[in-house]
């Protein structure tokens, strides 16, 4: 039994701002464990015997942090592919089989959200194994979650014929689907959890590469031929696949449970009774973190008087909090979240404002990740801007000019080796150079540890987007 892992990693995650935004979002960050959510998620599957290198498929403008973070946690991945627009899961799933049934249409394909927190990585593993011997057999499996609240946050799934036991105590554990359906109010969450007979609906599923392919074929026919297409025009890029941009804007935006699981007469739900949460929300990190003696989950430099049951987050500085009760609190370089818990979900209609008035809040934080290291603002004023630049060893960044901005650089930490138009030299700790405007120059670091240096911008426009790259190692053009 060979199982290739499909990590979906292309969502935005805005309902954890302002720690999570559009350009670096939460399946990159460190929330309830050590590693990454993206690098959990593959990490907790080293022990399923059979599995093959993943497939991940992300948004075009975090391949490079993708990239890295595979790097990071020791894992070569069979193909990173990027989805030039969001379209939901069906077709990013059905991409991935497209490509992997090419040789073997067989290859079962586990699909993973790169954003989930499990508890049991034991019993999650034998959950997948369990239902992978459904989806052998031609089924579509998807897995359950055995719920243990009336969770009014999550879509469910009814059960429908008994299939099977994974244990010896006679309780049944798969079924076949009987009915997806939409997040519903408490009451109905309370009768869901009252009647035994549903499930939370997990996003996460198992079936056979060609399988997958006939269902959609068969249900959702426009999705099948878009997404063909964009395979078969998509091209390699260093170590990534590029889906044809024009073919996959076209394709329709459906999940895989309205194109093909809801219709399909092949459906089978696995309970996985496990400790599970998507941490979509801030209250799901209160509910997933370890708390202290009076409730709280806190992060980062924290100091608190009478506070109980509630999530406090620094991330930079210093965060005290007097007399709160079911609160959240985030801080980041940026910006400050408060609400009471009860509304934190209400964050999305902040995000929506913010985006209406352009604020770039919505869209990165003051450090920004680069293929070659990673850049942070530190002060922007009329006609100039001070960064700090962290270069990775061996790494380098484009050949490149500016039309309105000179630049001067003084190193703090490590080996700079720059070019400045015809003349190539090195810069040690406390040394610095000037950059004027128009001339071409290149900043490589040549030792062993992190390039850290001050670049002090001026001129009379200091956006991103004023660079003429003339040649770069991770094949970007012009802008970032």
């Amino acid at each position: 039994m060979k199982i290739t892992p499909v990590i979906l990693a292309g969502g935005s995650g805005t309902r954890l701002w302002p720690l999570s935004r559009k350009l670096y979002p939460k399946q990159f960050m460190q929330l309830v464990e050590p590693a990454t959510l993206l690098q959990s998620t593959l990490n907790r599957l080293e022990t399923l015997g059979g599995i093959a290198a993943p497939i991940v498929l992300c948004n075009e403008a975090h391949r490079f942090i993708v990239a890295e973070q595979l790097r990071e946690a020791g894992i070569t991945p069979q193909n990173i592919v990027l989805e030039p627009v969001g379209r939901n899961t069906a077709p990013a799933l059905l991409a991935a089989a497209l490509m992997v049934a090419r040789q073997q249409p067989d290859t079962l394909l586990l699909a993973l959200p790169a954003d989930h927190y499990i508890g049991d990585s034991r019993k999650f593993v034998d959950t997948l194994a369990y239902g992978a011997r459904f989806a052998e057999q031609g089924n579509l499996v998807t897995f359950g979650v055995v719920p243990d609240a009336p969770e009014t946050g999550y879509g469910y799934i009814r059960k429908g014929a008994p299939l099977g036991r994974q244990t010896a105590d006679g309780t049944p554990d798969a079924w076949k689907v009987d009915q997806f359906v939409e997040k519903p109010d408490l009451e109905t969450a309370r009768a869901y959890l009252a009647s035994g007979d549903f499930c939370w609906n997990s996003g996460m599923f198992v079936f056979k590469a060609g399988r997958l392919i006939e269902e959609i074929q068969t249900w959702s026919p426009e999705i099948a031929a878009a997404c063909r297409l964009a395979v078969e025009k998509g091209r390699a890029d260093l170590d990534f696949f590029r889906l044809d941009p024009s073919a996959f804007e076209a394709c329709p935006s459906d999940s895989i449970d309205y194109a093909v699981m809801e219709k399909t007469n092949t459906g089978v739900m696995v309970a996985l009774d496990s400790a599970w949460n998507d941490l979509g929300s801030w209250e799901a990190l209160w509910q997933t973190g370890t708390k202290d003696g009076n409730g709280n989950v806190t992060h980062g430099d924290v100091c608190l008087h009478e506070v109980s049951h509630s999530f406090v987050y620094a991330s930079n500085r210093l965060v005290a909090a007097v007399g709160l009760d079911h609160h959240v609190v985030v801080e980041t370089k940026d910006a400050v979240f408060i609400a009471p818990r009860h509304r934190a979900q209400q964050v999305k209609a902040l995000v929506d404002k913010l985006k209406q008035g352009k604020r770039v809040e919505t869209e990165s934080h003051l450090k920004a990740y680069r293929p070659w290291g990673s850049c942070e603002e530190m002060e922007t004023s009329h006609r100039f801007a001070v960064k700090r630049l962290t270069v990775k060893p061996k790494a380098k960044l484009s050949l490149q000019k500016h039309f309105h901005r000179a630049e001067h650089w003084v190193v703090v930490r490590g080996t700079a080796l720059v070019t400045k138009g015809d003349e190539q030299f090195i810069l040690k700790e406390d040394q610095s150079t000037y950059i004027p405007l128009g001339m071409v120059h290149r900043l490589e670091n040549p030792g062993k540890i992190p390039l850290e240096l001050v670049e002090i911008q001026s001129g009379s426009y200091l956006e991103e987007d004023d660079i003429l790259r003339l040649d770069d190692v991770y094949g970007r053009h012009n802008g970032l």
